[in-house]
């Protein structure tokens, strides 16, 4: 299928390589994670700040939900002022303005001043990482070093969340919740002083103006629809909140899809999500988060309360699985990238990871790390490496210069939506199993140790059953990146081209 975004031979993208790319690369890769890592750094902090001030059990989740609410629904938004802007502008003014809007929330005083500081995280974050992930496809555009960069790019959104956990783990531990927050502030300046010496990027381009309508619409409608599945925790499926907020939602993205064909300079040029190995990779992005997000929920909770791991000890257990991410991601993919078609890493990378879940539904109540956790989560580490790496590279490929921006704001959309998603509805399925179980097996139990082994045992199956539905969803991913993903590998398609233009002279 052609591409009406394919950026020609011949143009400057194909033009000779930065000099200071490969440094250039780690202030991008440092911004991303401090990005990633932001969206769960502060969930072992979380019982902290809510005794510092005062927060209910009712309005804590806000902290999360604060940032991924604004990150999610502002996007595609962040990617076209990308556009408009300039990449490396707009990726300069969201990390001054991420640095502020955590020193922000490091010093609140309150609830509300967290829960402020956290939505405007998320706002500048979200002009952020479209230009961040932008800046990365137009710096390496060609070859094995592409396939490189995207490696240790990929690694870094596949781990992000669990270094988050292990990083809010320490600060927690050993200093206290506020540095989770005031931790970006230096590594936001030392992206700054880089992106200013070592980053290079044309001027903005005045012809990709802003959809306005389209803001509201696609904003609109992603917002609704991660406020419903949040809200869907406390109030449930089918409360009239909840419905009322999931049916808007969707309305409201069904115009913009409308509109989109409509409006004269588009917020979502269809043509980027119409290419089916570009729709098939960003499909695949979001299958991929919802069920990674969930099980991070899940096992936090499981080793902290069920085996009373402490914050640090906690985040640690993430470690293995973090490393097996960022091994598999630069020393496996980005080596076979070059010579294979992405899907034959997608697809088998989905499927191990959906083994790795599936084997997590076997844990119990004094499991052991070694037997019982480890194995599964390290076969999600490997199954996450061989995706991410190959799932960003080919969503990003070929894009023509001008929306680059938006094109990355879209990857970035899926994981954050499939993050916010698989947290809301894995969330969700587990707390009504457990509640289902313990329902029928409370009232027969008369001791209070019993009672406190009951609870334990329903909470986990919560768990087991919700990570079942999330290694179901890993097996639909595998599907569709293996039907839907057709493109050969970058080595065929540079010896087609060379074949081109021998048989042109």
């Amino acid at each position: 299928m052609s591409d009406p975004a394919t950026t020609p031979p011949g143009t400057p993208e194909a033009s000779a390589p930065d000099p200071h790319r490969w440094w250039g690369l780690a202030v991008i890769a440092a911004a991303q994670l401090m990005v990633v890592l932001d969206a769960t750094i502060v969930n072992i902090a979380l019982p902290s700040a809510q005794r510092d001030l005062g927060i209910t059990d009712a309005n804590r989740q806000w902290v999360i939900t604060a940032y991924t609410l604004a990150f999610g629904g502002l996007l595609l938004l962040g990617g076209r002022v990308a556009d408009f802007v300039g990449r490396k502008r707009t990726f300069v003014i969201g990390l001054i303005g991420f640095a502020a809007a955590s020193a922000l929330g490091g010093g609140a005083v309150n609830g509300g001043m967290l829960f402020f500081a956290r939505a405007l995280q998320g706002v500048f974050a979200a002009l952020l990482a479209p230009s961040a992930l932008s800046l990365l496809t137009t710096t390496f555009s060609i070859g094995r070093e592409r396939a490189k960069a995207f490696g240790i790019y990929g690694a870094l959104a596949g781990s992000g969340a669990a270094i988050g956990l292990l990083l809010g783990g320490i600060l927690t531990e050993y200093l206290d919740w506020r540095w989770c927050l005031y931790v970006n502030v230096p590594i936001a300046m030392l992206a700054v002083t880089g992106a200013t010496l070592l980053l290079h990027d044309r001027a903005g381009h005045k012809e990709a103006r802003l959809d306005i309508p389209g803001v509201v619409l696609g904003c609109g409608g992603l917002i609704a629809i991660v406020y419903g599945l949040n809200e869907a925790q406390t109030h449930g499926w089918t409360s009239k909140l909840v419905l009322s907020l999931l049916i808007g939602g969707v309305a409201l993205l069904a115009v913009f899809t409308w509109w989109q064909t409509r409006a004269k300079r588009p917020l979502l040029p269809l043509h980027i999500v119409r290419n089916r190995n570009r729709g098939g990779s960003i499909l695949t992005m979001c299958l991929a988060t919802i069920g990674l997000f969930g099980l991070f929920l899940f096992m936090t909770y499981y080793l902290q309360t069920i085996l009373g791991y402490s914050p640090i000890r906690a985040g640690c257990a993430f470690l293995p699985m973090s490393a097996m991410i960022i091994i598999v991601s630069t020393q496996v993919s980005a080596r076979l990238l070059h010579f294979v078609p992405p899907r034959l890493l997608m697809g088998p990378g989905m499927l191990i990871a959906a083994g790795g879940l599936f084997t997590l539904t076997f844990i119990g109540t004094h499991s052991g790390y070694l037997t019982h956790i480890l194995p599964g989560t390290l076969m999600l580490g490997l199954g996450m490496g061989l995706t991410f790496m190959p799932v960003m590279a080919t969503a990003t490929s070929g894009v023509a210069e001008r929306d680059s921006g938006v094109t990355s704001a879209t990857v970035n959309t899926a994981q954050q939506v499939g993050g916010s998603i698989g947290t809301a509805l894995l969330n969700t399925l587990a707390t009504t199993t457990t509640a289902d179980w313990l329902a029928s097996r409370l009232p027969s139990v008369t001791s209070k140790a019993e009672k406190t082994q009951t609870v334990k045992s329903g909470v986990v199956h919560g768990f087991t059953v919700a990570t079942g539905w999330a290694s179901l969803i890993m097996l639909v991913g595998a599907v569709i990146a293996t039907v839907l993903v057709t493109a050969p590998s970058p080595r065929s398609t540079e010896a087609e081209a060379e074949a081109a233009g021998a048989g042109t002279h």
